[in-house]
């Protein structure tokens, strides 16, 4: 039999690094596999083979936790604005799940079963409502023993609160991330407040996910430490921040920037910046790290080896990396040979290549939230009218 892996508490609390995988939407749709706009999921089920292998290669970079890819995997979202699946959510969940523990089962790596927001809270739904939907996916997690769950990217604090409530009546350890920077929730809840009342709910590991830049995240879940342990309750943090610069974005992240989602590429982090983050996040305190839409597979390869010492480890894909550039040199350009060298790449000032584009951009800040008429979702397609009159809007914006 194999040996009995630790469990993420049990690594939390002997004070261990836990090293997250990355955007899986964001890297599957630029494959081919996931469709921009609804996001949804259902390539766990249609093209299982491009899933497990992103798994694998974020194993391979270093990550401790294989999430199952089931983002915006609700019954709700696989319904909504037209979309129409010949999958159900079940099977979606389901196939997900598989996946991720025969590769999780591949080395030394914990599958965790996340739910995120729901179309019906957006909606005005009740909490009665919302639970029931997370309740459906998590039947699943259960059915299929996944070893923690993780509610992550929630705008609100009250729908993730609903959702750490439906979580933990399992038992299994529940982490809560929100979509959410220094500035708070999208209803004006502070990022410390968020916190307090996600350990109160039952999480035991509680953070930030997406949305805004990994110096921004670890900012806010700062945040979130010191008002937590101001209010004399204990809990792990998690980070797992977006691979885009975002120094220009307001609160409700990089959704509002102009490029989104399809023109982000010019504000990707490299692996050193990588390297920064890591350090910056572990010594705030928080030893859940990992990353989430624009993550790439060398992104985490990163940050496990800036906390190799820590880890006690290098990664197997570190195998074909040299630290620092020192694969470099081999190099046959004398001039690349001379790169091979930490404060050459340290201190680095990339130029992006777009002489006529300016460095940061104006956010839409439409400043709609829950309740809004604009954010009422429903079953049918978007429709020309209403596609008429978010034109018209924008133009005024």
């Amino acid at each position: 039999m194999a040996p009995t892996k630790k469990g993420i508490m049990e690594r939390l609390n002997a004070g261990e690094v836990v090293i997250g995988d990355g955007g899986f939407v964001f890297a599957l749709e630029k494959r081919g596999y996931v469709k921009a706009g609804p996001w949804t999921p259902e390539a766990a089920a249609e093209h299982p083979e491009a899933v497990r292998q992103l798994h694998r290669e974020f194993l391979r970079a270093g990550a401790n936790v294989m999430q199952t890819f089931t983002f915006y995997a609700s019954d709700d979202k696989l319904e909504n604005r037209g979309q129409s699946l010949k999958l159900t959510g079940a099977q979606i969940n389901e196939a997900a799940c598989d996946l991720a523990r025969e590769v999780a089962n591949e080395g030394d790596a914990l599958v965790a079963g996340g739910v995120s927001q729901t179309p019906s809270y957006l909606s005005c739904k009740s909490e009665t409502e919302v639970k029931a939907i997370f309740k459906k996916q998590l039947d699943v997690f259960m059915k299929k023993n996944v070893d923690f769950l993780i509610a992550e990217y929630f705008e609100h604090v009250e729908e993730a609160v609903w959702a750490v409530e439906v979580l933990k009546a399992t038992g299994k350890p529940v982490a809560a991330s929100l979509c959410i920077g220094p500035e708070g929730d999208m209803h004006g809840v502070s990022a410390g407040e968020c916190a307090v009342k996600l350990v109160k709910a039952g999480a035991q590991i509680v953070g930030v996910n997406c949305h805004f830049d990994p110096l921004t995240c670890v900012k806010a879940v700062k945040m979130m430490k010191e008002a937590v342990e101001k209010a004399g309750l204990k809990a792990h943090y998690m980070v797992q921040p977006l691979a885009f610069h975002t120094p220009d974005c307001n609160c409700q992240g990089f959704i509002d920037l102009p490029e989104f989602p399809f023109g982000l590429e010019p504000r990707i982090l490299t692996r050193w910046d990588m390297h920064q983050y890591a350090r910056e996040a572990y010594n705030a305190g928080i030893r859940f790290i990992g990353g989430c839409c624009g993550y790439e597979p060398y992104h985490i390869r990163a940050v496990a080896e800036e906390l190799a010492v820590e880890r006690g480890l290098l990664p197997k894909g570190s195998e074909k990396h040299g630290m620092w550039g020192a694969g470099l040199e081999m190099h046959t350009k004398p001039w690349v040979r001379a790169r091979a060298r930490r404060d050459y790449w340290e201190n680095l000032k990339p130029a992006s290549g777009r002489p006529l584009c300016p460095s940061m951009s104006n956010p839409d800040s439409w400043g709609i939230t829950k309740g809004d008429s604009g954010l009422m979702q429903q079953r049918e397609a978007t429709s020309q009218q209403q596609l008429k009159e978010l034109f018209a809007r924008t133009k005024s914006n």
